[in-house]
């Protein structure tokens, strides 16, 4: 039976998880991005070849762009946006050619994924990625001071957060402000408070159904060179899949997607389709939207969240949480065995464990988590290929 393509993430030279670490815990391809290039210039052949030789050198396939990356002014269609758009489907020409098939990418305006704590401490001692709501509100209200912020929580949420804030000494009010305004992993760059407060106002009048549309209309303009230089689009979902310091976000629950694949219908418009993000949202039901959405899911994020809360959540390990990721790899087989064609996988953060709890890695990309994790998705994967062989020679 065809099984699932085994990969890490990697974020070029100076990721401390190396080439060689990923090839030996089992993998034959890796996803990664040319981060060193600014948002929204050309991806050229030359950098792309250059990126692709090193992986290769090292035994590996370049399986998967994670990311390329959209620039604001197309989220907001404002500015510089068509030429932004231009350079994006010209990078996506040159990704073609070499043979780069699948493309990730985001739609969450300013921010990426946010947590509240990097270093959540479980059971075992290993450490986590976690999310508190009133720890975000008592950074936008008391820290950030957005304005307006105060018209977006209920007079429960303040005073939790109000509650939440004052517990808080000088070094846990910096490591918050870091944790939620920092660079991206693979990036040392991060914002100040005046930088996140002039783009935050920027989509002040951007409404969720606006920026969907925005959205929308950027695949109309991409989908066509998608489908001419044999590449399919991968969108990543929203994380936390609910608005953070007032912003919209419109890839979070199975309404979404169904809008987006709808919207655009193209094959070329698909999903990378991450089990964390979706299950951090108790009305997602994970599995059956795998079910459901399993003939336009290109490439797997596979990780699980435990939820103490609509809002509170933190990184479990990946198969314990409240995602049945059991049903998931079950749905993604039988996929698998339909396209005749494996699915490009990685095991979506890690704990921080054992060697690496003295080391310096970016959060949630530590090797030994991530490996522990690829484990029990491969082993997990066995069984149920297992199961599926006896019961169709029984």
């Amino acid at each position: 039976m065809i099984g699932m393509e085994q990969t890490m993430r990697w974020f070029g030279p100076n990721d401390p998880v190396s080439l060689r670490d990923i090839r030996q815990a089992g993998c034959s391809g890796v996803v990664t991005a040319l981060h060193h290039i600014p948002v929204g210039a050309v991806w050229t052949a030359e950098e792309i070849r250059k990126r692709k030789g090193m992986i290769e050198a090292a035994g590996l396939t370049w399986s998967v762009v994670e990311s390329l990356p959209v620039h604001e002014d197309i989220k907001k269609r404002t500015g510089q946006f068509r030429q932004y758009i231009r350079n994006y489907q010209t990078s996506l020409y040159h990704l073609g050619q070499e043979d780069i098939r699948i493309i990730t990418y985001n739609f969450m305006p300013i921010l990426d994924w946010v947590r509240t704590n990097l270093e959540y401490e479980v059971a075992d001692g290993s450490k986590a990625l976690r999310f508190e709501l009133e720890a975000l509100i008592a950074f936008d209200l008391f820290m950030l001071k957005r304005p307006l912020a105060k018209n977006a929580y209920t007079e429960q949420q303040i005073t939790l957060a109000s509650e939440c804030f004052k517990r808080m000494g000088e070094p846990q009010k910096k490591k918050l402000y870091d944790t939620i305004l920092q660079g991206l992993p693979g990036s040392e760059e991060s914002f100040t408070p005046s930088q996140i407060l002039a783009a935050l106002q920027e989509y002040h009048t951007i409404t969720p159904a606006r920026l969907k549309a925005h959205l929308f209309a950027f695949l109309e303009d991409i989908t066509p060179v998608a489908e001419e230089a044999g590449v399919v689009m991968a969108i990543h979902p929203d994380d936390p899949p609910f608005s953070v310091l007032g912003l919209p976000r419109i890839v979070s629950t199975e309404t979404d997607v169904a809008e987006l694949l709808s919207a655009v219908p193209s094959p070329a418009n698909g999903l990378c389709f991450c089990t964390g993000s979706y299950g951090a949202r108790p009305d997602n039901d994970v599995k059956n939207m795998a079910s459901r959405f399993a003939v336009r899911i290109y490439f797997l994020h596979l990780r699980n969240t435990k939820r103490e809360s609509s809002e509170h959540f933190f990184e479990a390990d990946h198969l314990d949480g409240d995602t049945d990721l059991a049903g998931v790899v079950l749905h993604m087989v039988r996929e698998m065995q339909r396209r005749g064609a494996p699915i490009p996988v990685r095991p979506d953060h890690g704990h921080q464990m054992l060697d690496d709890l003295h080391k310096k890695t970016y959060p949630g990309y530590s090797a030994i988590g991530r490996l522990r994790g690829l484990a029990e998705i491969r082993g997990l994967q066995a069984g149920i290929m297992y199961l599926l062989q006896s019961s169709s020679t029984a």
